[in-house]
């Protein structure tokens, strides 16, 4: 017996699920077209939820000041060290735990997932107590492995499950072709991870972007700050607000996430679902 449904309850779905795309999207599109006016018709109450393109003066503000233009940079280049940090260890390890049997190797496991636990605040003094002794503060190098040290166990778990879905006959027969462990991870098993490899590139990149503290923290030098620091010093003082100057920061700070998951949105997906079939 076919169950149909009824007309009511597919209208029913269908309303809930432009009520929740609604709900979502809102955010986005507030941040766009208050981007395009000027504060004195941003604050004005009741809202003006419709675009009026008044005016485009904080984009050529943005644009033309080239201290916003410096925290952009900052922000790509401390995300992208970042990227290349954890995928060279993150690789290596995932390989490991996925195709070795050692002692100690589940109680690895679990310490590695279980550090994702901990909030950045948890652990903020103490990072920073490390970071003065041995000289990292207010340096590139330095804030990308704090955010490597946020970012690394999840994409260790990740590759690792990506390592388990390739079959162990591909290095067993490598091996029976003269091929050593590290000839065959890199041969072998490396170019079939790169679905992995962007997932975790792509996470590892996100993490970088967005991060507040561990910016507000490390980087205490003006010319050294990262992106959502800049905006949170530059544009909310103590006695006024510029929102549509960081409303306008923002939609440009958002044009990279957006770029990357457009392009890579299918390897996300990837990430997610990675080593649910193994052999």
């Amino acid at each position: 017996m076919i169950n149909r449904r009824s007309p009511f309850k597919t209208l029913l779905i269908y309303l809930l699920v432009i009520l929740l795309l609604a709900l979502f999207l809102f955010p986005i599109y507030w941040m766009f077209i208050g981007s395009l006016k000027d504060n004195s018709v941003l604050m004005r109450l009741p809202p003006q939820l419709y675009p009026t393109f008044s005016t485009l003066e904080s984009y050529k503000a943005v644009f033309s000041n080239a201290k916003y233009m410096k925290y952009i940079l900052n922000s790509f280049i401390v995300a992208s060290m970042t990227v290349v940090i954890d995928l060279v260890f993150s690789v290596f390890a995932g390989y490991s735990l996925s195709r070795f049997h050692y002692p100690g190797r589940k109680a690895i496991m679990t310490i590695t997932l279980s550090a994702q636990v901990f909030p950045t605040v948890v652990i903020i003094i103490s990072l920073y107590e490390f970071f003065s002794k041995f000289k990292l503060m207010n340096t590139y190098h330095g804030l990308s492995l704090a955010d490597v040290a946020m970012s690394l166990p999840l994409s260790v778990w990740m590759l690792k499950s990506f390592c388990d879905s390739v079959p162990r006959s591909l290095d067993e027969a490598a091996k029976v072709d003269g091929c050593g462990r590290f000839m065959t991870m890199m041969r072998i098993v490396l170019p079939l991870l790169k679905p992995g490899m962007l997932a975790v590139g792509i996470y590892a990149f996100l993490m970088s972007w967005d991060d507040y503290m561990l910016g507000l923290v490390i980087m205490t030098k003006t010319p050294l700050k990262t992106l959502p620091v800049g905006i949170s010093e530059t544009f909310l003082g103590e006695f006024g607000f510029d929102y549509a100057g960081m409303m306008t920061i923002s939609v440009v700070a958002s044009l990279p996430v957006l770029l990357l998951f457009l392009v890579f949105q299918k390897y996300m997906v990837a990430g997610l679902t990675g080593g649910a079939v193994k052999e």
